[in-house]
C-alpha cells in the first residue's frame, strides 16, 4: 500500500541496496523450496517455511516497487525511509504490515496486504504517476505471481515432488488473492489511491477521511457473502485460467493449516 506524506527530497546515488534482512529471507524462502522438494524432515514445516518466507520476500518487493516508482516520480524521501533496501522491517509498522497479514495467511490462507511507504505527494510530477506509484505494488505481485505459474503454464510434472509442487501452488494462489485484494477501489488500498489523484478536491478531501479506516473496509467486504463468494471466483478463475490446479492449492493450504 501507499500512503502520503510531505518531506524534503534528499538525491543519493547507488540508492538501491538489497539488506541483510531480505537477502536472508530469500535465502530462507529458497532453503524452504528444498526442503519441500527432497521432503527433508515434515511436509508441514516444509511448507510452511517456504510459504511464509515467500511471502514476506512478496511484501518486501510490494512495497519495493511503490518506492522505486516514488523514486523515479520526483520524492526522494524514499531514499532516506530505507525503502529502496527491501527490508520488509522499514515499510511501517512491524505488527500491522507483517505480524497480521502473516496471522491471516496461517488462520485464513488469504493474502491480505500488508505494510505502506509513505510518499511526498508534493514531490511527485504527475497525476499519472502518482497514480502509477499505487499501481506498482500490485504490479509486483502480479509478477511475481506469473512467475511462479511458469511451471504449471509450461507443463511441468507435478506427480513427483508433490510436496513442493504443492507449496508453489499454494503460494502462487496467494499472490493472486494479494494482487485482486490491493485492486478494489477502496481508499487507502492501492486500488482506491490509484484513483486518488484523479477527483475532485471534494471528493479527495473525503478519500483522505475514509483511507485510514480501508482495511476495516476491506475486512466488512470480505465477511459479506456474496462479495466473498464473488471474491474466491474471480480468484479461483484467473489460477485455473493460468494452469494452477486447484487441487494442488488445497493440498498446498492443508499443509500449511495442518492444526
Amino acid at each position: 500500500m501507499t500512503s502520503w506524506a510531505t518531506y524534503t527530497p534528499t538525491p543519493r546515488r547507488g540508492v538501491i541496496r538489497p539488506s541483510g534482512i531480505f537477502l536472508g529471507l530469500v535465502a530462507l524462502w529458497l532453503t524452504g523450496a528444498l526442503m519441500a522438494w527432497f521432503d527433508f524432515g515434515n511436509a508441514n514445516v516444509d511448507v510452511l517455511l517456504f510459504v511464509l518466507a515467500g511471502w514476506v520476500v512478496s511484501l518486501s518487493l510490494h512495497e519495493f516497487s511503490h518506492a522505486l516508482f516514488a523514486y523515479r516520480a520526483g520524492d526522494r524521501s524514499v531514499v532516506d525511509k530505507g525503502y529502496l533496501t527491501l527490508n520488509p522491517l522499514k515499510y511501517t509498522h512491524p505488527l500491522l504490515s507483517i505480524v497480521l497479514p502473516l496471522l491471516f495467511l496461517l488462520l485464513g490462507g488469504i493474502g491480505l496486504p500488508g505494510g505502506a511507504v509513505y510518499v511526498d505527494r508534493h514531490a511527485v510530477r504527475s497525476r499519472w504517476g502518482a497514480s502509477l506509484i499505487s499501481a506498482a505494488g500490485p504490479g509486483a505481485n502480479l509478477v511475481f505471481s506469473v512467475v511462479l505459474t511458469l511451471p504449471f503454464v509450461l507443463g511441468a510434472d507435478t506427480t513427483e515432488h508433490h510436496t513442493f509442487w504443492a507449496a508453489l501452488a499454494f503460494l502462487a494462489f496467494l499472490q493472486f488473492t494479494a494482487t485482486v485484494l490491493n485492486l478494489l477501489p477502496i481508499p487507502g488500498l492501492d486500488g482506491g489511491n490509484m484513483l486518488r489523484p484523479w477527483l475532485s478536491h471534494q471528493a479527495g478531501r473525503f478519500f483522505d477521511v475514509v483511507a485510514p479506516f480501508g482495511m476495516l473496509i476491506l475486512f466488512a467486504v470480505l465477511f459479506e457473502p456474496i462479495a466473498n463468494r464473488i471474491f474466491w471466483d474471480v480468484v479461483f478463475t484467473v489460477t485455473d485460467a493460468v494452469g494452477v490446479p486447484s487441487w494442488l492449492v488445497n493440498e498446498g493450504w492443508h499443509f500449511v493449516h495442518f492444526w
